[in-house]
Formats: structure tokens, C-alpha cells, sequence
């Protein structure tokens, strides 16, 4: 990965942005492809769109979200500890003594996530996983005022974890998902103004989009606006080569193998028929991934917008998610990047995208 690159996917990776607010990554979203965008726009939502050819009638729609999970403070007590409930999907034994920055308007405040000690805890409840509702945050006040003069109510938190390579070309980060999706669709983007290879017909909507961690909110809105003949979403996918994970029941992603391309009844046919020459063209390797239904991504909300899109999902392969030290290989990461800009250079104002036998 080139060194620009890097530094733009660590400092997306770090901006906090728990879904809702999603300010942070979306200024370091607009201010690395406004160098080589012909148009940065932001809708209400907060959405971020960097376009090519923006004339263009025939449109492609890339989205990967800005967001992460995280938290939010929804009360104070009398002794200046600070309850809080989860943004998006978490594992609630995971906060348990983790440091938090509480972000706040004047700045982060530090914190540690307090549960009652273990010498303190029922033999019956010790087998038990802990309630977000059992944990707090404490972050030194001695009474209720002196923490309500810091921290508000609806401010969100986010924990202390930040992008660090680590062997072997792989690195871990707190906002992984989907910092790396985000990453993906605009280093695509740089990719075909750079490189070049892009209809001159056609345009390219890569959208930072938000609030996906809670419902895919940016994505139908946002595709909507672009209304887009196709699109291709790129997220975080579980990489299943650890311990613990039946194949036989989730299939295998591997780290290091390539992206993932989704293939049921979220993906166009030819959309997926034309990711796959796409890859074999490039030499990228790639990794099927069997989804029956829903994915639970923003393919979800772009397939049906309007009178429909035909819609591709790439995936990161990712270990760990929806934890503080998601990791990934970052060639997977740059290989995504160029198979979704690949997949771009394929499509033209004739193409058809009508699923059909042959």
C-alpha cells in the first residue's frame, strides 16, 4: 500500500464515529478525495459523495459506510458515574474494564468501563455474560455536578483503540468495520482518475454513506439521490480461518486470499459474472462468498432503490469483528480497491444488466 494510502486508511480507521456521528471520518472521507473528486458533496444525513464525470447519465454507485459501533451516555448519577447503552451490535462481554474516550464538544474525556469485582459476584452470575445495563463508566469525577460540568447527555464514546500494523503485512484498528469499506470505494476512485480506463460516458458515485450499524439509513437515501443503473457495496466480512468457527457451517474466508464476492439473491447475476472477469483479468484472487438472503449490507438498501439497482457486494476479510482489535491483511485490502475499480472500467451505457440464462 502506498504510503498517502496508509496514512489516509489510519486516520479514517481513527476518526471516532459511532453511528449518528459520523463528522469526524466524513471530514477526512471529503478532504483526501477532494485532490482528485470533480465534485465532493454531503447530503443532510451526512453522507459523503466523491464523484467522477458527474454529467454523466449512465451511474455507478460505490458505497462503503463511515460509521462504527459504539456508545452513547444516556445518564449521570449522584456519584458521577456515567451509564450508557450500545450504538450498534455488541458482544457485552466485551467492554468489560476497557478504557473509552468520551467525545464531548469541548474535547475527548478519558474513562474505564466499571463492572462490580469478581470476588463481589455471585457464583450463579459468574457463568453469565454481563448486561450493558450492569456497566458504567467512570471517569474520576467525585460527585454528579463535577462530571455534568464535562459530559452531556447523547454524547457518544468510543474506545481506546487506534490503528497498529503488526506482522506479516497485517494490522488491527477499532473501526476496521468499516473504516476499510470506506477506505476501498475511494481509493477506487483515485484509482480511475489516476489510472484512467473509465467510460467517458459513464460516472462514478463513490459514497462514504452512515448510520449503516443501525439500519443501512445512508445507503437508501443516499441511493436514492445517486439513482444509479449499478452499484457495488464493499464491508467487512468474516474471515473464518481461526479456531472455534465450523466451515461446514460458515464456509471458509481466509486472510491474504483476496476479497470476497458475494454471490445470491442480494447480487445481480450479471454484476457478479462481471466482478469475476473482472478479478481474472486483474489476477486478483478472490474468495466466493454463498449468501441465500438478506447480507445485512448496503447492497440490501441499493437493490431496491427506486425501480431497483443491480448490485455486486465485495468484502474485507476480517477476524474479530465488532471488537476493539478487528484486524486485517491490507493487500486484501488494496486488492479490493482495484477489482472494484476493474468492475467500473467494464461498464458502459450499453450494458446490460437484465438477469439472463446463457
Amino acid at each position: 500500500m502506498r504510503n498517502e494510502s496508509l496514512a489516509f486508511l489510519k486516520k479514517l480507521a481513527n476518526a471516532p464515529s459511532p453511528s449518528g456521528y459520523e463528522e469526524p471520518a466524513a471530514e477526512v472521507y471529503r478532504e483526501y478525495t477532494s485532490d482528485f473528486a470533480d465534485k465532493v458533496t454531503t447530503d443532510s444525513h451526512g453522507s459523503v459523495q466523491a464523484i467522477l464525470n458527474p454529467n454523466a447519465k449512465t451511474r455507478i454507485m460505490l458505497a462503503g459506510h463511515i460509521d462504527e459501533i459504539g456508545f452513547i451516555v444516556h445518564y449521570i448519577n449522584d456519584d458521577g458515574l456515567l451509564f450508557f447503552s450500545g450504538v450498534g451490535g455488541h458482544d457485552s462481554i466485551i467492554p468489560v474494564g476497557q478504557r473509552v474516550w468520551i467525545h464531548t464538544a469541548k474535547g475527548k474525556v478519558p474513562g474505564i468501563i466499571g463492572r462490580k469485582p469478581i470476588h463481589l459476584i455471585e457464583a450463579a452470575e459468574r457463568s453469565k455474560s454481563p448486561k450493558l445495563h450492569d456497566l458504567w463508566i467512570d471517569i474520576g469525577a467525585a460527585s454528579g455536578d463535577a462530571a455534568k460540568a464535562k459530559i452531556a447527555l447523547g454524547d457518544p464514546v468510543t474506545f481506546q483503540y487506534e490503528f497498529q500494523k503488526l506482522m506479516d503485512g497485517r494490522a488491527t484498528a477499532r473501526g476496521f468495520d468499516n473504516k476499510a469499506g470506506a477506505f476501498v470505494v475511494a481509493e477506487a476512485l483515485r484509482l480511475l482518475k489516476e489510472e484512467g480506463g473509465l467510460h467517458k460516458s459513464v460516472g462514478v458515485y463513490a459514497v462514504g454513506t452512515v448510520q449503516e450499524e443501525i439500519g443501512l439509513r445512508g445507503a437508501i437515501t443516499s441511493a436514492y439521490d445517486v439513482d444509479a443503473v449499478t452499484g457495488i457495496a464493499v464491508d467487512v466480512n468474516f474471515a473464518i480461518d481461526h479456531p472455534g468457527v465450523s466451515k461446514e457451517r460458515y464456509g471458509r474466508v481466509d486472510l491474504g486470499k483476496g476479497p470476497t464476492v458475494t454471490r445470491g439473491a442480494n447480487i445481480n447475476p450479471i454484476v457478479y459474472k462481471m466482478l469475476s472477469e473482472a478479478a481474472a483479468a486483474e489476477e486478483i484472487g478472490v474468495q466466493i462468498s454463498p449468501e441465500p438472503g438478506r447480507t445485512g449490507t448496503d447492497a440490501g438498501a441499493m437493490q431496491v432503490a427506486r425501480s431497483g439497482m443491480a448490485c455486486g457486494l465485495l468484502g474485507i476479510p476480517l477476524r474479530y469483528m465488532h471488537t476493539p482489535c478487528e484486524l486485517l491483511e491490507l493487500e486484501d485490502v488494496v486488492n479490493t480497491a482495484r477489482l472494484m475499480a476493474a468492475y467500473c472500467r467494464l461498464v458502459t451505457p450499453k450494458t446490460d444488466f437484465t438477469p439472463r440464462l446463457g
